[in-house]
């Protein structure tokens, strides 16, 4: 039985868009009860943005940092009927199946890195987390950070793992490392990336990786005209992790540079 479980909610009602989100996000109602921030696999970047979501997220969590409960959500077909907006009504048309949902964190306010909360050892991790996800969307312009109870939340990885966006060269990849960094909005803050580092080498290896592919629901790892299987997909997301984790000193070196 997998270790990772992760649980599977209906959406019940359709509360309201999150327009500032270019993929048109939205607050949704599960049959749980609670409400969720859905990332619809008919947005812009489809499927493989909810992977990359999905894969940062689980990483994220695993070493230590803040991220609200990923699940998986099940839309009918029933909500683009009711949906008087032309642009959510085909958003909801073609999202019908399985979406990702995050826990809605109810008060939580956007990362402001003049004023908010945000310890040097959790920066580093952050920064050294979106090295090996070569996260390019946790900028001061968009920091997909949230300050929930005095605390640092992680949310919206979908711009991260950019590779699997063509497959046809996704193994020159792997020996890339992250320039980007330079522009992450938590460098400044990250003071300590040598333990960071030490402690996400004593947390990741390619078996949790292999543990997090294998809970990518197969119908995201099917699409038309891509080669691969969706094994032969997982396989890539592994490789690419361990490549990435196997070059942690160097990423940690060229974070340090960049400070």
């Amino acid at each position: 039985m997998n270790k990772l479980e992760i649980r599977t909610v209906n959406v019940t009602q359709y509360v309201q868009p999150l327009r500032e989100g270019g993929s048109l996000p939205a607050i949704v109602q599960a049959d749980d009860g609670f409400l969720y921030v859905i990332k619809f696999r008919g947005a812009g970047q489809g499927k493989r943005a909810l992977i990359a979501e999905l894969i940062g997220g689980l990483l994220a969590q695993k070493i230590g940092l803040k991220v609200p409960e990923l699940v998986f959500m099940h839309l009918d077909d029933s909500f683009s009927k009711t949906e008087p907006d032309e642009e959510i009504q085909d958003l909801l048309k073609f999202s019908v199946g399985l979406n990702l949902g995050l826990h809605f964190l109810s008060g939580a306010i956007t990362y402001d890195p003049l004023v908010s909360v945000a310890d040097s050892l959790s920066a580093s991790k952050v920064v050294l987390l979106d090295s090996i996800i070569t996260n390019i969307d946790r900028t001061a312009k968009n920091t997909n950070l949230l300050n929930w109870h005095k605390e640092l939340w992680l949310i919206d990885h979908g711009a991260s793992l950019y590779f699997h966006h063509n497959w046809e060269n996704w193994e020159s990849h792997l020996s890339r490392t992250f320039p980007a960094v330079r522009d992450h909005v938590l460098l400044e803050r990250a003071a300590n990336l040598t333990e960071a580092k030490e402690e996400i080498k004593q947390l990741l290896n390619e078996d949790f990786f292999r543990e997090v592919a294998s809970v990518i629901p197969e119908d995201w790892l099917t699409e038309a005209g891509n080669p691969f299987t969706p094994t032969e997909m997982r396989n890539a997301y592994v490789r690419f992790l361990s490549a990435k984790l196997s070059n942690i000193e160097t990423l940690t070196q060229e974070a340090t540079n960049a400070r």
